[in-house]
């Protein structure tokens, strides 16, 4: 990073395990803050999730970039007490443990923010903290599924199909950032870091999703249409769909725009389409859209992928090629905005990730280190913190502190 960040100075704190709170977080460390990840001796499961290399997940290469590990057994009253420790030092703490949970360890938002007022706390749950709801356990895929992500994505002759990411677990990521960086906006304008008003930000992975849903609601509210699965369609705005070429690549084309679409049918050579005045506008094509998706369709698998994009770019029609991650190594733009970065693992061995973003003018984000080895902060956070050599000799010595050795 060639810059301290737009977050530098900022402290969080990571009560975190898997995907939400982590991706949140990691958003935090890209921009500057000062991230400080608990672990328990065991380590964040997602260390052993998909890929692995050399027994360790590649994803927690990026996912926990930039992060400071401390491994602390909170099962131990004296661990408990360290985290406190490092809580009333915080900026931001953020959780996603079950609601309840931190509330019996003592380290609750009521009890943390009476001791540090200005403290923004950040909880990202299922169900949120309130509600009938709140004490069940919900992954992503439930909220995917309970805040209508899942009931649109699909084909509607089929049952509905999960989005190929953890996408309702990274939704709540970014509504926890950005719901981070408005209470920070308000603790600095009410007197700052000593004297400004904390609050709590609470995100439920439901909600998150279902702030994603366009106009589901008031479209079901007068007009009481259900919004079903569509395929690759955009349903009521034409054309935009999925389309197959002669080669088998797929491609998306957006036509939906009235000086697109006559541009699009001129490019295809169908210029009865192209001056039917019934298909001048949006409202006159949605009734003829299997007659407009046929049409491109026969046009499209009559041709190969590169000729397909080469003509409707010429002819300024928004299109592309569906990529693969191999598409994105060798594609242009990618590479001209620098979204894929060389690292090297901590055994030397060189590896890819995608860059940070988005790309601020002044102060960028940026990779200071990948995913740390468990525990490997936790001597110089804790010496920060004011515990002696002996006292850190006593608590890893009695497994309340860890710490993984270094490779080789």
């Amino acid at each position: 990073m060639s810059t301290p960040g737009a977050l530098h100075g900022l402290k969080v704190l990571e009560l975190g395990t898997l995907i939400a709170g982590p991706f949140c977080t990691r958003l935090l460390a890209e921009f500057g803050a000062e991230v400080i990840k608990i672990e328990s001796p065991e380590g964040d499961p997602i260390r052993q999730w998909r890929v692995l290399h050399e027994g360790n997940s590649l994803w927690w290469s990026v996912q926990s970039r930039n992060k400071k590990s401390v491994a602390v057994n909170m099962k131990d009253a004296r661990g408990r007490d360290l985290v406190r420790r490092l809580a009333l030092e915080a900026d931001v703490i953020v959780e996603n443990y079950r609601p309840g949970v931190l509330e019996k360890w003592g380290l609750g938002p009521a009890e943390l923010i009476r001791e540090r007022p200005s403290l923004v706390f950040v909880r990202l749950s299922g169900y949120g903290q309130t509600g009938p709801m709140k004490d069940l356990p919900g992954f992503g895929a439930v909220g995917e599924s309970m805040g209508g992500m899942r009931y649109v994505s699909g084909h509607p002759d089929r049952p509905p199909v999960r989005i190929g990411i953890s996408i309702g677990d990274s939704l709540a990521a970014l509504h926890g950032a950005f719901g981070a960086m408005v209470a920070l906006r308000h603790r600095d304008a009410t007197g700052g870091k000593a004297c400004g008003q904390g609050q709590v930000v609470d995100v439920a992975l439901y909600e998150a999703v279902f702030n994603m849903m366009e106009s589901l609601v008031p479209e079901y509210d007068l007009a009481g249409v259900v919004r079903e699965r569509t395929g690759g369609a955009l349903p009521g705005i034409v054309p935009s769909n999925t389309y197959t070429c002669g080669d088998g690549a797929n491609v998306v084309i957006a036509g939906n725009g009235d000086a697109i679409f006559k541009r699009l049918m001129l490019a295809m050579g169908r210029d009865d389409l192209a001056h039917d005045a019934g298909l001048a506008t949006n409202d006159g094509r949605v009734p003829r859209t299997a007659e407009i998706d046929a049409a491109i369709g026969a046009w499209t698998v009559a041709r190969g992928i590169d000729e397909v994009l080469t003509t409707l770019k010429a002819a300024d029609v928004p299109v592309s090629k569906i990529y693969s991650v191999a598409d994105m190594f060798a594609d242009p733009q990618f590479l001209a905005r620098r979204m894929i970065e060389q690292h090297r693992l901590a055994d030397g061995t060189p590896i890819k990730l995608p860059a940070v973003t988005p790309k601020l003018s002044v102060t960028p984000g940026g990779t200071q280190w990948l995913g740390p080895r468990l525990g490997e902060h936790t001597r110089d956070v804790l010496g920060a913190l004011g515990l002696s050599e002996g006292e850190m000799g006593t608590l890893f010595a009695e497994g309340v502190v860890v710490e993984k050795p270094a490779p080789g």
